[in-house]
């Protein structure tokens, strides 16, 4: 029964224009195809394509990485050009204040200046006045003497000159300290 099954399978098979044994070759044919480059091609491939997208995967990774490493060194620059505008920022300040120190110490200067020479000036005209008021009473004593001489009719030595003057200016208003002006009046004979 089953040799009459196979026989049956057979003559169908050569209905359809199929040979056994030459379908037997080729299915045993295709295996060792199929063995063959699933050894040498296959896993190869496979191989290559693991390694492919390893390889994408870490440049994908490494551009990751790259894109981070931008993002940070952008924000270190703008930490260091906010530095930079701080720092200058001070400076300026810092150069405000020193214009301002210099223009305060060029005013206290003037004013010192201006003190020194309003001084002098002072002393200047102190010193023209002791000088005017000396030449005044040395005319007045000449003037005084010349009247004293008209008054008495005599002529006097030049120690009593001198006596007289003294004593004249003492009891006149340029005496003293000198600081008092001539009243206009002249000494009664």
């Amino acid at each position: 029964m089953e040799l009459v099954f196979l026989a049956g399978l057979v003559d169908g098979l050569k209905t359809l224009g199929i040979n056994l044994p030459s379908l037997l070759a080729q299915l045993i044919n295709f295996t060792l195809l199929l063995i063959l480059l699933s050894v040498f091609a296959y896993k190869p491939v496979i191989r290559l394509l693991d390694e492919r997208r390893r390889r994408i995967q870490e440049g994908l990774e490494a551009a990751e990485q790259a894109k981070q490493q931008a993002a940070q060194a952008e924000q270190e620059v703008q930490a260091q050009l906010e530095r930079a505008r701080q720092e200058g920022q001070a400076v300026i300040g810092q150069a405000q204040q020193i214009a301002a120190r210099i223009q305060e110490e060029a005013r206290q200067q003037a004013r010192e200046d201006a003190e020194a020479l309003l001084e002098r000036a002072r002393s200047e005209i102190q010193l023209e006045r002791d000088s005017a008021i000396a030449e005044l009473r040395r005319e007045f004593g000449g003037l005084t003497i010349e009247a004293a001489e008209k008054v008495i009719g005599q002529s006097l030595d030049p120690q009593a000159h001198r006596r007289l003057i003294e004593e004249v200016l003492a009891e006149s208003t340029l005496g003293g300290n000198g600081d008092q002006q001539a009243s206009g009046s002249e000494p009664s004979p």
